[in-house]
């Protein structure tokens, strides 16, 4: 069970409804509005994360590259077959593990000709021995953008 709430963890819940535009610094900004990208990269994270809540695998898996590498600072690296695996075997668990984005961390940056960056911290709780179980941790995303389609094709998790 550790081991699928690590994964969890490093992970990628809703976006909070407080959820604040970013400059690049990464300071809240309090005259600009959030810009497309900022938007859409926040709706993409909270159907990323509706469908983890979730447990929806077949809706999960739409979210990731099939040549996802995923980067943990306490586990490795893995792929989009043992990510998937890992997913799998943790919604299996009697224990739900539910991410939230801690409100005010979102950043976003674009990637030229490729999509964009995400990057924030985000909070998951499940029960264990009847106790609730949680950890704020730091991640950054890759999203690429085929068409209209994004996914994710690099993780990085970290700050463990």
């Amino acid at each position: 069970m550790a081991k699928y709430f690590v994964v969890a963890m490093l992970t990628l819940g809703a976006i909070s409804p407080g959820l604040v535009a970013q400059t690049p610094a990464g300071q809240p900004s309090s005259r600009h509005s959030p810009s497309a990208l900022q938007l859409e990269i926040a709706r993409m994270d909270s159907a990323l994360f509706a469908a983890f809540n979730a447990r929806d695998m077949v809706k999960l898996k739409t979210f990731f590259a099939s040549d996802l590498e995923f980067y943990q600072d306490n586990e490795g690296v893995e792929n989009y077959t043992q990510t998937m695996n890992d997913f799998s075997a943790m919604f299996g668990q009697p224990s739900k593990i539910r991410r939230v984005l801690v409100p005010g961390t979102l950043e976003v940056y674009p990637i030229k000709n490729y999509g964009a960056i995400e990057g924030g911290s985000h909070r998951f709780c499940h029960t264990e021995k009847g106790k609730a179980d949680c950890g704020t941790f730091k991640f950054l995303h890759v999203w690429r953008k085929t068409g209209k389609t994004w996914q994710l094709s690099r993780i990085v998790s970290y700050a463990h």
